[in-house]
């Protein structure tokens, strides 16, 4: 039986990259934070493990074939940063890896990174990648356009009434689910692919995700297009009026909503399916509170 080790396995992603890999029947090492909520995790072996001591990683790849990294913060917690954790666990990963023998390290970045490099999380990310292409180990790097997560924040403005979009609402983006996107990270691990540009099935605008959201509240689109020199105005002000944990992920999709975020289509669940079934529950609860 094959071994995956799968570090960041209690977030988003991670959770589905434990499962997905367990449905093809490989033997899941999944590493996680002292007292994290493991809960449901689909892992054979759980590591309780702090990804930034190298000591407390030592020893916990050996008979592992493949590491996946999904370990990265958007809220910095506990003092740490992207430096301490985007660039410097996943390097301490890396080396565990590479001297437990581990036969390939396949790394979770972010699409159009290049575009971005100068901000603070990307930066972190990209550094790490480029320790990552110059090791000795095959790898997989995984670049996704943006995970239907990141997407619920239309729902939520579209749930206060209003949609705020910078500039023309024009750039694209296809966002994918997380099941979608661990299928797509066995395919390349599995198939040995250097390099994926991943996203899902549906290209959208940023106009078009908003009237997604409108649509699965049934209600009709308001929205207002905002000149793009407040974008650029919150970028340069927001480091300077808010805290770390706020600004570092700010920074990132405020960058990220002025480029095109299109990847290699993969997966078959759409962004209106995801916002219904969200809209459904919403609807559940509000009966449900009503009949108190």
């Amino acid at each position: 039986m094959q071994r995956v080790f799968i570090a960041g396995a209690t977030g988003y992603l991670g959770r589905y990259l434990c499962a997905e890999y367990r449905r093809r029947g490989w033997h899941v090492t999944a590493l996680v934070r002292r007292h994290a909520p493991a809960g449901d995790l689909a892992a054979d072996t759980l590591v309780e493990a702090e990804a930034t001591r190298p000591d407390e990683i030592a020893g916990v790849m050996e008979g592992i074939d493949l590491t996946v990294s999904a370990l990265g913060i958007t809220r910095q917690a506990d003092g740490l940063g992207y430096r301490e954790v985007d660039y410097g666990a996943n390097l301490i990963l890396l080396r565990e890896a590479e001297r437990a023998g581990v036969q390939r390290f396949a790394y979770v970045h972010v699409l159009n990174a290049k575009a971005m490099r100068h901000v603070p999380l990307v930066a972190a990310k990209a550094d790490f990648v480029d320790a990552l292409l110059a090791s000795s180990m095959a790898s997989t790097v995984i670049a996704p356009s943006g995970y239907f997560s990141d997407m619920e924040e239309f729902l939520a403005m579209a749930r206060s009434g209003w949609v705020w979009l910078f500039g023309s609402g024009a750039p694209r983006i296809n966002p994918i689910h997380g099941a979608d996107l661990a299928v797509a990270i066995a395919e390349a691990t599995q198939g040995g692919r250097a390099w994926l540009d991943v996203g899902g099935p549906g290209v959208l605008t940023q106009t078009g995700i908003a009237r997604l959201a409108f649509a699965a509240l049934g209600r009709e689109p308001r929205i207002t297009y905002l000149p793009d020199v407040f974008r650029k105005a919150a970028l340069t002000v927001l480091p300077w009026v808010t805290p770390r944990r706020v600004h570092g992920p700010a920074q990132f999709f405020l960058t990220a909503m002025a480029l095109d975020m299109v990847g290699e289509t993969h997966g078959d669940r759409s962004l209106a399916e995801h916002f219904r079934g969200l809209a459904a529950v919403d609807q559940f609860r509000n009966e449900q509170g009503s009949r108190k």
